[in-house]
């Protein structure tokens, strides 16, 4: 007869395992991703190394779940940015102050997520973070098309290349620790230029 976990013992894993994350999440925005080994995470969480191979069977896997969870939020945010009742314009001037406020109030965390060198199984959790966020302005941009706000474009295409540009632009100071202040507003107006809309300068 296979074994099988009671509740307790289920619930007792389950909080050993968000106390896991809430440690990485932590040292993450503290200090990167270099900084998530499995013993320092296992320090942050308050439990013995060996006990976080229960819930995580390597790094890796540890931080891919990471990131799965941090940019989890920061989609979520970008989205609910994007549903606002508003003009298309002011929608996508929207999406692109939530990421890049949002990345440099945690420049640490953000740099992690968006540039720091991560291993395979990680970078592929990025992947998929940069896709969702393409996806959010695409949606924008197929509605502005569909009304005839926005010239005739791929707005899968225009998305991903307007991911590339805000996250390019976003490392330098990401890494700096630092940024000027016109730079949300610059990255605005690029980007509804970009999309053949009306510049933020113009609102």
């Amino acid at each position: 007869m296979p074994y099988r976990r009671t509740p307790t013992i289920q619930a007792r894993l389950d909080a050993q395992r968000d106390a896991v994350l809430h440690g990485a999440v932590e040292l993450l925005a503290e200090r990167g991703y270099a900084a998530c080994s499995v013993a320092a995470v296992a320090e942050r969480a308050g439990i013995a190394a060996g006990s976080v191979y229960r819930s995580f069977p390597s790094k890796a896997e540890l931080v891919a779940e990471l990131f799965r969870v941090v940019c989890s939020r920061e989609v979520e945010a970008v989205r609910a940015a994007a549903n606002r009742p508003a003009d298309l314009p002011d929608r996508v001037a929207a999406i692109i102050e939530t990421f890049a406020g949002r990345a440099l109030k945690s420049p640490r965390l953000a740099y992690a997520l968006l540039a720091e060198p991560v291993e395979a199984a990680v970078d592929a959790e990025r992947l998929v973070f940069r896709r969702a966020f393409r996806d959010v302005i695409a949606e924008q941009i197929a509605a502005g098309v569909a009304s005839g706000r926005l010239p005739a474009q791929d707005p899968q295409l225009t998305a991903a290349a307007l991911v590339g540009a805000v996250g390019e632009a976003l490392v330098g100071p990401l890494a700096d620790g630092g940024a000027p202040d016109d730079l949300i507003p610059a990255l605005v107006s690029f980007a509804l230029r970009a999309l053949g809309g009306r510049n933020a300068a113009d609102s």
